[in-house]
């Protein structure tokens, strides 16, 4: 009876603590960025490639630093670098993050608005966001074969120079519950 009563008053408040963070994967049927996690690497997000981190020796006991994990709410990376690092619009409308240790972005840039919401008929959350007028976000091919990720705007400066190249794409965020990932992404 005491343990139902416990977990009456514990459960609800368990649930709404939600997760440590998100990973993102794409989504756009049958295209070249279906199915790509999204990663950070070089202060920009790719779809495709490999995660970039690094951790000082000094710490010791450092993260695994294989996979990109955005924390809840999607402005800012889930790292352990004291200060923390957020996302960013950069001026060319590439979705960015800041360097470990500061908080500069370009001038020019716009920090958000990013959001990890429940869509109608889904049963993941989806990140997204609405800057630039934006409804969202595509990716854009690079000359190393990876797609890198901007806002869904046609005023963006894709790598290419072909704006019409880009490919929108749903951000499906599933929900991460390990430690935090990595000391730092670079």
């Amino acid at each position: 009876m005491k343990l139902s009563i416990l977990s009456t008053l514990v459960l609800p408040f368990l649930a709404a603590a939600g997760p440590s963070g998100y990973q993102i994967l794409s989504s756009r049927s049958a295209s070249p960025v279906h199915l790509l996690p999204m990663n950070a690497n070089g202060g920009a997000f790719y779809l495709g490639g490999n995660t970039s981190t690094y951790c000082p020796p000094q710490v010791g006991s450092c993260p695994p630093g294989t996979q990109t994990v955005l924390a809840p709410g999607g402005a800012a990376l889930d790292v352990t670098v004291p200060g923390g690092q957020e996302l960013y619009i950069s001026p060319t409308g590439a979705l960015s993050f800041t360097q470990p240790h500061s908080a500069y972005v370009p001038p020019g840039s716009v920090l958000g608005p990013f959001s990890i919401a429940a869509r109608s008929g889904s049963t993941l959350p989806h990140y997204s966001t609405t800057a630039w007028g934006a409804s969202g976000f595509m990716a854009c091919p690079t000359k190393d074969h990876r797609w890198q990720v901007f806002v869904a705007a046609q005023n963006v400066t894709a790598p290419l120079g072909k704006v019409e190249d880009c490919l929108g794409f749903s951000a499906i965020a599933f929900p991460y519950n390990g430690s935090i990932p990595a000391w730092e992404y670079v």
